[in-house]
């Protein structure tokens, strides 16, 4: 059983990819090759055994390389179009929404080709203040990271700065709610400003600054602090945050390089506290994974070089774990 804590399904759906395909179809019909090479479809996913993903609701911002929401307004309109989204795949039967601990016992516990979804949602433009957070929460959204890049509320990836005013109000809201904070493209300020407000905190899709520097990675406290909320951190696999220096066009890191983060969060915090966060078809393709990573079913080349004491976890006890934990009772 594989657990992953980040996959951007329904923004790649919104680029135009029919994630029902077979993953050759997909990248015979692909909108985006040959630039990106895809590696996710649902039938990929069944085959490579994933029963629960964090599916991510993704606005995309305005910057000079990409057009994207200039305001909340455009913000909350790109998420609501990808829950519809996760909501049609339901419908049709290819996922499962997980709200509760029940919903996760009763998916684990039945046979089923169908995903689990837990919602996250990936930079907090969409919400407009904290009183419009219920409504994210009703319709299933369990875990929020504040930033991407900079937001209205935090600074983010290459953009420095602290909670704003409207950041703290939404983390305080999250606590009080029992929502979960995503730090994983938390700039360091935002980050530490959150920490002293006591919410409970997760990282989906970082790896280790020790081994590649930038605010993009979790530095050893931060991991730490993370581990103490009960949190877990999911690792990324992608070239740039496996192997300093690693540019586009270069050959791609050795899946030894990612082993090497796994084992370096394992001597802060445990092999207990590691999973997979993927982030694979998030903005990249097979040009850009470890070598040996060229679609979804490849991630178990990872998990076989990891000491076989911690693969299981890994793979998903310990976010299935974190889940039965934190997961809404009702």
């Amino acid at each position: 059983m594989l657990i992953d804590s980040h996959l951007d399904l329904a923004w790649n759906a919104g680029q135009g990819r029919d994630l029902t395909q077979e993953l050759t179809e997909l990248r015979r019909t692909d909108p985006l090759a040959p630039t990106q090479t895809a590696t996710v479809t649902f039938p990929e996913l069944a085959a490579a055994g994933l029963r629960v993903a964090f599916g991510t609701l993704f606005a995309l911002p305005q910057t000079t390389e990409h057009d994207g929401y200039v305001d909340h307004a455009g913000a909350r309109a790109q998420a609501l179009a990808q829950l519809a989204q996760y909501e049609r795949w339901q419908e049709e039967g290819w996922l499962r929404l997980l709200r509760t601990r029940a919903d996760l016992r009763e998916h684990l516990g039945a046979p089923s080709e169908s995903l689990g979804v837990v919602l996250l949602m990936e930079g907090a433009d969409p919400v407009a203040g904290p009183d419009d957070l219920p409504f994210w929460q009703e319709r299933g959204v369990r875990l929020i990271g504040p930033a991407w890049g900079r937001t209205r509320h935090a600074g983010g990836t290459d953009a420095p700065g602290p909670l704003t005013p409207e950041g703290r109000e939404l983390v305080q809201a999250m606590r009080d709610l029992g929502l979960t904070l995503d730090a994983s493209h938390l700039d360091d300020v935002s980050f530490w400003d959150a920490a002293e407000l006591g919410v409970r905190m997760v990282s989906t899709h970082a790896n280790a600054r020790a081994l590649v520097p930038g605010n993009r990675q979790l530095s050893d406290e931060m991991a730490r602090h993370i581990v103490s909320t009960g949190g877990v951190l999911g690792m990324v696999v992608h070239s740039k945050f496996t192997r300093p220096g690693w540019r586009p066009g270069a050959e791609r890191a050795p899946l030894g390089d990612l082993v090497r983060h796994a084992e370096h969060f394992a001597a802060l915090v445990g092999w207990e506290h590691l999973g997979l966060g993927s982030d694979l078809d998030g903005g990249f393709g097979a040009e850009k994974t470890p070598a040996g990573i060229d679609r979804y079913r490849d991630l178990t080349r990872f998990l076989d070089l990891l000491p076989q004491e911690a693969q299981a976890g890994v793979r998903g006890e310990n976010w299935q774990r974190w889940l039965l934990e934190h997961l809404f009772s009702s």
